[in-house]
């Protein structure tokens, strides 16, 4: 049987991969979206969730971090996953997104890309082998239109580079004027807007006479639908808790 979507952000971008992705797929569906500004698609739209009459399995949010609780609470009353593929989530909103895991089965990544969750755990080894004899920095490059910076995946490539020395780096979101010396207790962080670029991310290793690293690109947005559409399928039926990629990976 196939997993039944529902698709919140359906107008969107993201909303139009994930649904031109899902016409020839062969163990997933789209029965309906909802999305702020509902326009006629090929499955019906609701402005909110109070107008959603299908039955589904789980909803791939691809909207915003506004009205976060609502889809919770639908997922919550309706016992249906979530994928949350957005990203710009506050401290509270990560902290409601916990409580919700408690009675939903949440999917969360800061990025959906099978090519960035390699390079997520390629950065942490090489952080590991190389250690304090390399300056880490970030460089993280999107299109002219995203609103959070730096990236929800550049923080997550931080994270992991950070793991590698017990969490004791911490973050320098660029620099300006006379800052003085660079010090080994930091991860440098840059964020480039501008264009039409979907999403590019490098982290250095800069060391005494030689530099490492380690780099994706994003070709298509299509990517990320693809991943969505993959954690979907694999949330479908998993008991209520947290999950992300690793674990995805590790089923599969």
């Amino acid at each position: 049987m196939k997993t039944r979507i529902l698709l919140c952000g359906a107008c969107g971008k993201m909303g139009g991969n994930v649904l031109e992705l899902l016409k020839d797929d062969c163990g997933a569906i789209a029965v309906c979206g909802v999305d702020l500004y509902p326009k006629q698609l090929s499955v019906p739209v609701y402005q909110s969730f109070s107008g959603v009459q299908e039955e589904t399995d789980v909803i791939i949010d691809f909207s915003s971090p506004i009205g976060l609780q609502e889809r919770l609470e639908y997922a919550k009353a309706h016992n249906v996953g979530i994928v949350l593929a957005s990203t710009g989530f506050t401290a509270e909103d990560l902290e409601t997104v916990a409580e919700y895991s408690k009675d939903v089965a949440i999917f969360k990544t800061a990025n959906l890309s099978l090519g960035v969750n390699l390079m997520q755990a390629l950065c942490k080894t090489a952080a590991e082998v190389l250690g304090e004899a390399f300056d880490v920095e970030i460089i993280e490059r999107h299109h002219n239109l995203k609103k959070d910076a730096p990236s929800g995946t550049a923080l997550m490539l931080a994270e992991s580079v950070n793991e590698a020395f017990q969490g004791k780096k911490r973050l320098v979101n660029g620099r300006d004027g006379i800052v003085g010396a660079r010090e080994k207790s930091e991860i440098g962080m840059h964020a480039v807007r501008g264009g039409t670029i979907v999403g590019e991310h490098e982290v250095m290793f800069a060391g005494e006479d030689e530099i490492v690293t380690i780099t994706h690109s994003a070709r298509s947005k299509r990517v990320f639908a693809a991943g969505a559409i993959r954690a979907a399928k694999f949330l479908n039926g998993k008991p209520a808790g947290m999950y992300e990629m690793k674990d995805l990976l590790a089923e599969e």
